[in-house]
């Protein structure tokens, strides 16, 4: 028997295209208990892009002391070579350090990481809103200066789990101070998933008010009250055009413990190709990737196209030892 395949129809409203912002190799696997090989992770990249994902974040030049996962970046990046240096591989940095360990591995995107709440800032980058704003502004400056493309994350726009709901107006503030200090791109983070399709609505009417197009705009959706789907299909049609996911749905956030797994690319894929709409991924060298990367986890992919289009994990590879 063949496998499953969505049927497309055309959905209303939709664009053409979309850009799927993949963030598996970063952020999903930032919060896995086991650290996993620099040579697995840049195979993993080598995959993703073999599967027809042509944005990809390969890594984070965080702290190791706070992200001990990623602390072989230069390493994974060294391993990738050119495929790692393009305007469309960006790296996260969190400070000037952080940009100067980039730059040296040669890399021409970069990504920043604000939040909307003045808890999770604290938490996160050690400081409130105005001081991170800060700490930010000469990253931008000097990557501008090198000719980087440059990403602004902005965590909690959907709720916090300890300052509860985050006013919309709060989170639009949140995000224009980043914007202004010059970014190419902002992408809007569901971290603990709470996020609804009003809600998302509501914030890029807002965003829109304050001079931020959608044209300028990703969303990053986490699956833990099973909206991401919902959510991403609400942006879509509100304009977005770029859309971050997860191979295998990996991912969390490791200073919020409520923030499961984001969105699975696979899920993602299924409902674009079914709607018509081209991301330009093999859906069967996605889920071949998504399972060998279980096999190296030692556990099964949380995503539901991966698991409904069955196979055994451990037929995927060897596992990591």
């Amino acid at each position: 028997m063949s496998r499953a395949l969505p049927q497309r129809a055309p959905a209303v409203g939709l664009p053409e295209s979309v850009t799927i912002y993949e963030v598996g190799p970063r952020d999903g696997l930032q919060n896995e208990q086991a650290v996993v090989p620099a040579e697995v992770k840049a195979q993993f990249v080598r995959r993703l892009l073999d599967a027809g994902l042509t944005t990809v974040e390969t890594t984070s030049f965080v702290s190791p002391r706070w992200v001990p996962q990623l602390a072989d970046a230069a390493e994974v990046l060294a391993d990738l070579g050119e495929l790692g240096r393009g305007r469309d591989r960006p790296v996260l940095v969190p400070n000037e350090r952080g940009l100067d360990r980039a730059l040296e591995s040669g890399v021409q995107a970069v990504a920043i990481f604000g939040s909307a709440t003045e808890t999770f800032a604290q938490r996160n980058l050690g400081r409130g809103l105005a001081e991170s704003v800060e700490m930010f502004a000469p990253v931008v400056r000097r990557s501008q200066e090198a000719g980087l493309w440059v990403r602004a994350y902005v965590s909690m726009c959907f709720g916090d789990p300890w300052e509860g709901p985050v006013p919309v107006e709060q989170v639009a503030d949140a995000c224009v101070s980043l914007m202004d200090l010059g970014c190419d791109q902002l992408s809007l983070g569901d971290t603990i998933g709470t996020g609804t399709p009003g809600h998302v609505e509501a914030l890029l009417e807002a965003l829109e008010r304050r001079g931020i197009g959608v044209d300028r705009t990703g969303v990053h959706f986490h699956d833990t009250y099973g909206q991401a789907l919902a959510n991403t299909l609400t942006a879509l049609r509100a304009g977005v055009r770029v859309v971050d996911a997860s191979t295998g749905g990996l991912g969390g956030c490791p200073y919020a413990k409520s923030a499961t797994g984001n969105l699975a690319t696979e899920d993602l894929v299924w409902m674009l190709d079914g709607a018509g709409v081209r991301t330009g991924v093999d859906l069967d060298a996605l889920v071949a990737t998504s399972r060998w990367m279980a096999q190296q986890l030692g556990r099964p992919s949380p995503s539901r196209v991966v698991k409904a289009l069955g196979g055994d994990v451990a037929d995927a590879g060897d596992p990591v030892q």
